[in-house]
């Protein structure tokens, strides 16, 4: 074996890997370019088939790029362990049983529908029946490690979007068993009944995961406490990845995928009192492992037979993004998933996963797909994994276009329906202050509704059961539409001060007698306020300061009448 440079084994494919995560990402992150974007692009540049092809024409060349990518392939895959493990980290067994409708539901559809209708596209195309099964197995899978990166970094997974994104990887992960073994199969063209040998598989996969949490449950706990009374990181952290790797490993072994393992190592460490601290430790171990995967998905596409087949190579990646989507987007709105999430989930989940790499190449060995059509699929699965962050990126801004206009129809609509409602409290703003006030109202029984232009904040609040309704409050046709003719007060707690003033003109110019309290930036806000016409001008850094200073005249021993009057004071100071 070559040894990649001073005795060390692939130590120059370890500093090109450290120079691409230290100095090349972040120069891209300064350009917007995402770092899983960026590592595809550098893997794509570095590897054999970027500046890799020209490394024996050109021997300096051979120093800065990457050539032999078995060993950086099999480092890569950590990365995606390290990923499933935080997930099952952040997951709780109780929280995952309440899923179950989403994972075996709404995952299993999806895994058998999209499988079903590639597999039909691929055998009309010419490929045999084992082959087209091949292909619409391992193509209805997409990647988890970029999509739940994707999810992590925009702190998306607790959403409508996470929630159904998981549901259905997490279900495409549990498929790799059956997935494999009809490869197998297929491949060895072995007599019997293939039901049967299926069955058999699946029953070995629950006896191992239920070993794997029974055992894990009564030994993991005692093992890492003994660690920890050692006081020593590292023997901590030694153990940490034991129980990732060894997982991991185990599952491999029974024949199941060892991002599952990992996943559950994750699960048994969430119920234990060590749950942070691990997740502090293992979070660079994570980043950098999956920064090496992304750069070796981007190593593995040839850029010559893209420029060879650029038509055909596009028209694939194209079609795959617009088949799964369209199923998965179609399945999530039937499962209840809110349009713009489903819409989103479909478009991020529309890409090829690195689990193709794996079907496609056992596949190859088998003899049951041609090497050309093998190699067509690999590259059309990478080139979508290259293009899924810029997917991610455009149809999120048109999930918050298609949620704005969806939050806004509706609310309006049930903002014109409500016209018994009297005495009322009009709250323009639902942000901190909002929610204080209305909670305060609450409390008294005094009825409200809020006005917020935040179709998110109106989108949550409304799930809540709160009465907040998309609108503009300085528009005079929304106040009507609010009743403000009837209310018995507007509370104006928007941060903006040139939106409060707009307003607080608004409302005073239609209905004068009604009370207008409104929070003010500052002292010379309030009075611009009060001379637009509002009632009581509040700055709120003010009197947060004089509560303060009132706490602080008790703790002293003044009373607290005392200290009532000296604050009542100072407040006729500060508006003076």
């Amino acid at each position: 074996m070559d040894d990649h440079g001073g005795g060390i084994p692939y130590l120059r494919e370890a500093i090109v890997f450290l120079v691409a995560a230290g100095v090349v990402v972040p120069l891209l992150h300064r350009l917007r370019v995402g770092s899983v974007l960026g590592y595809l692009i550098v893997g794509g540049v570095v590897g054999p088939f970027g500046l890799g092809l020209w490394a024996t024409t050109w021997p300096p060349l051979g120093a800065v790029v990457i050539t032999d990518l078995d060993g950086v392939q099999a480092l890569a895959e950590l990365g995606v362990l390290f990923l499933l493990f935080t997930i099952g980290l952040e997951l709780s067994l109780d929280r995952l049983w309440a899923m179950r409708r989403l994972v075996f539901g709404l995952g299993s559809l999806q895994v058998l529908i999209t499988a079903a209708v590639i597999g039909v596209i691929a055998w009309r195309f010419g490929n045999s029946v084992p082959a087209s099964i091949v292909l619409g197995a391992c193509l209805a899978l997409s990647s988890t490690a970029i999509v739940m990166q994707i999810l992590l970094h925009s702190r998306r997974l607790s959403t409508p979007l996470g929630r159904s994104s998981f549901a259905i990887l997490l279900m495409q992960d549990l498929a790799v068993v059956p997935i494999l073994f009809v490869v197998g199969v297929l491949g060895a063209k072995v007599e019997g009944s293939i039901g049967v040998e299926l069955a058999l598989a699946l029953g070995k996969a629950v006896l191992t995961i239920g070993a794997i949490y029974l055992v894990g449950r009564l030994v993991l706990r005692p093992v890492l406490r003994l660690v920890a009374q050692a006081r020593s990181p590292e023997m901590f952290m030694a153990a940490v990845l034991l129980a990732v790797v060894g997982i991991a490993s185990i599952t491999g072994l029974a024949g199941l995928s060892m991002p599952l393992g990992a996943f559950l190592a994750g699960l048994l460490l969430a119920e234990t009192e060590f749950r942070h601290e691990i997740e502090v430790d293992i979070e660079p171990f994570k980043g950098l492992m999956l920064g090496l995967f992304f750069m070796s998905v981007g190593m593995g596409i040839d850029w010559r037979v893209v420029a060879d087949e650029p038509v055909w190579i596009a028209a694939g990646v194209v079609g795959l993004f617009v088949l799964k989507s369209t199923i998965t987007a179609a399945l999530c709105l039937a499962f209840g998933v809110p349009r713009a999430a489903a819409l989103e989930t479909g478009l991020l989940l529309g890409q090829g996963g690195e689990f193709a790499f794996i079907v496609v190449g056992l596949a190859m060995s088998l003899a049951l797909l041609p090497a050309d059509v093998g190699q067509y699929m690999l590259i059309v699965t990478g080139l979508t994994m290259l293009v899924t962050p810029l997917v991610a990126a455009a149809a999120a801004r048109l999930a918050a276009r298609l949620a704005h206009h969806d939050t806004a129809s509706a609310a309006e609509g049930d903002l014109a329906a409500v016209a018994t409602i009297d005495g009322h409290v009009v709250i323009a703003g639902f942000g901190r202050v909002g929610r204080l006030v209305a909670a305060t109202l609450q409390a008294e029984a005094i009825p409200f509704l809020a006005l917020d232009k935040d179709a998110d904040t109106v989108a949550r609040e409304r799930v809540s059961g709160q009465p907040v309704f998309f609108g503009d409050a300085s528009r005079v046709e929304m106040l009507v539409r609010a009743h403000v003719g009837r209310a018995g007060a507007v509370v104006v707690t928007l941060d903006d001060p040139a939106s409060a003033e707009r307003i607080v003109e608004a409302v005073y110019g239609a209905w004068p007698a009604v009370p207008i309290y409104v929070r003010a930036r500052d002292a010379a806000h309030a009075a611009r306020l009060t001379a637009a016409g509002a009632s009581v001008a509040v700055p709120l850094a003010t009197e947060a300061s004089l509560q303060l200073a009132g706490r602080v005249l008790v703790g002293l021993g003044l009373s607290e009448d005392d200290a009532r009057r000296r604050l009542e004071h100072q407040r006729l100071l500060e508006g003076g």
